[in-house]
């Protein structure tokens, strides 16, 4: 017999297998449970005693049964081929569909393989070298590789999360992220993935072409033809799915130069705030130190400042401040964490809502006017320092406008230099900032403290530019063929958003023959 029941345990009581099911029998009051197969976890410290909320399916009385995951991979070897522009999680998954529909993957990535990319990421932290076709960004599994891989999405509307989450355990993740409320993979264990994942593509006929960047579209009578790689090599397309990403600004000025409508859009920018850890755990944990069976612990700060809604972005607990830049001559960071999340400090982004009537002065750009906004900041941090050495404040001495005479120890690796924040962040993000950081603090008592840091600039949230399409055949609205698609189209925000959206490009794809 099976039934569903829904227990609160402490966390020394969810730390093992074996003293989890002791405690369902002692608590549930059903001495004859067999197995238990959790379906949902998830932390609740919002008062003492910390607890999980644990949802399980329990057996009685029988063995709990295999739960082999299998998907419907079919030889592609002689299909019909499609090409995919990007081997970030939309395109990675996009391809993952095509082979179960009898559909020939091509993806095109400008980048390097994970395993070559490393090697161009130690360049930055080391030399202040950014590769612009090799980077945090760039290169095979996307932005996400190296920037954490957190699960958590709202988009249970666009599509099967389960089924995303049960493609990454296929693949090599931990089974539990199918049940945590917040699941994260660990930026270590990503990219060996990621590596997995290329493999299915390739064993069952897909190709991923590392190297080779979309120089060009080619299309007639409003319908794509070829695509251009590297400058010279010709590819005859007429279905294109284009998984680039939100830092891929070469698309966004190459689909402008071919008078492919592109729109501004809405996004955010801002600063990583970064704390000592433990801070953060007596914080939300209310205690002096964290017990060590829980987990580092998280927040989430959202505010309506000024007119702007200020929020935080891509928390992570005992993480590490990466140098995300795709271009030299600008400074961007970002924000990761190992599996384990056991760095000594948590950082987060903080990030002030961009919305049209802020980018006015760029409006000689036209759809790009975003973009140049997102640009001159970017920029204007580099400039400060003229180096990849971040422009950092204390948390404390920015609220209160002072100078920061020193910097508290920051995980950032290539360094960071004191600058006034005001001087390089528009006016009006650095005021909603310090009005935020304000409300913040009497929500998260001790948030505003000078052996915390803000480091410039969290810019890349997401696109500045939307690659308008159709809402029913999910092609572009000009260009049949063209298949706009995730982050870098304005479609999605997160690994798990992006791969449902390449899957569902590619079902619509399917459905428009």
């Amino acid at each position: 017999m099976r039934k569903q029941i829904e227990l609160a345990l402490f966390p020394e009581e969810c730390y093992d297998e074996d003293i989890t099911l002791i405690s369902f029998r002692k608590k549930s009051g059903i001495k004859e449970i067999s197995a238990i197969h959790i379906l949902r976890k998830s932390l609740d410290a919002r008062k003492k005693p910390i607890c999980y909320r644990i949802l399980a399916e329990v057996f009685i009385g029988e063995p709990k049964p295999d739960n082999e995951l299998t998907f419907d991979f079919k030889p592609a070897h002689h299909q019909k081929p499609v090409a995919i522009i990007g081997a970030g999680p939309a395109g990675l998954f996009a391809a993952l569909k095509c082979l179960e529909l009898g559909l020939k993957p091509i993806i095109f990535e400008r980048g390097k393989n994970v395993r070559e990319r490393r090697r161009d990421l130690a360049q930055i932290t080391r030399f202040n070298s950014v590769n612009p076709e090799s980077n945090y960004c760039f290169g095979e599994g996307g932005a996400g590789t190296y920037s954490d891989g957190k699960l958590y999405t709202r988009s249970t509307k666009r599509g099967d999360v389960q089924r995303i989450l049960k493609l990454l355990v296929h693949h090599g993740a931990e089974p539990n992220i199918l049940y945590e409320a917040h699941p994260h993979i660990g930026t270590n264990k990503l990219p060996h993935i990621i590596t997995k994942i290329r493999e299915t593509i390739e064993y069952f006929g897909g190709e991923v072409r590392f190297n080779s960047k979309l120089t060009n579209i080619n299309f007639s009578n409003n319908a794509i033809t070829s695509i251009q790689i590297n400058g010279h090599e010709q590819y005859p397309f007429n279905e294109v799915i284009l998984a680039t990403g939100h830092s891929a600004r070469d698309i966004f000025e190459l689909l402008h130069h071919n008078s492919i409508l592109i729109e501004a859009k809405p996004f955010a920018l801002g600063v990583r705030i970064e704390h000592p850890q433990e801070l953060i755990d007596s914080i939300q944990y209310k205690c002096k130190t964290r017990n060590h069976y829980l987990p580092p612990a998280a927040y989430s700060v959202v505010n309506q400042s000024l007119g702007h809604g200020v929020f935080s972005f891509c928390m992570c607990p005992g993480g590490i401040i990466a140098p995300a830049a795709t271009a030299p001559g600008e400074i961007v960071v970002n924000g990761w964490s190992p599996s384990k999340r056991n760095n000594a400090f948590a950082n987060s982004g903080l990030v002030v809502s961009i919305n049209p009537e802020d980018w006015k002065l760029f409006a000689d750009s036209g759809h790009l006017a975003a973009l140049r906004f997102q640009q001159q900041v970017e920029q204007a941090c580099f400039n400060s320092t003229n180096s990849l050495q971040a422009p950092a404040q204390r948390i404390g001495d920015f609220v209160a406008k002072k100078h920061s005479t020193t910097l508290p120890e920051c995980s950032y690796l290539p360094g960071i230099q004191s600058h006034a924040l005001d001087q390089l962040l528009p006016a009006f993000v650095a005021n909603s900032l310090r009005h935020a950081l304000q409300q913040f603090d009497k929500k998260l008592k001790g948030y505003i403290t000078n052996e915390g840091v803000l480091v410039g600039t969290e810019s890349r949230t997401s696109s500045p530019v939307r690659i308008p399409r159709d809402k029913i055949t999910l092609e572009h609205i000009q260009i049949k063929g063209l298949y706009p698609c995730a982050e870098g189209a304005g479609y999605a925000g997160g690994i798990v958003s992006a791969a449902i959206d390449g899957e569902n490009v590619v079902e619509q794809m399917a459905k428009n023959k």
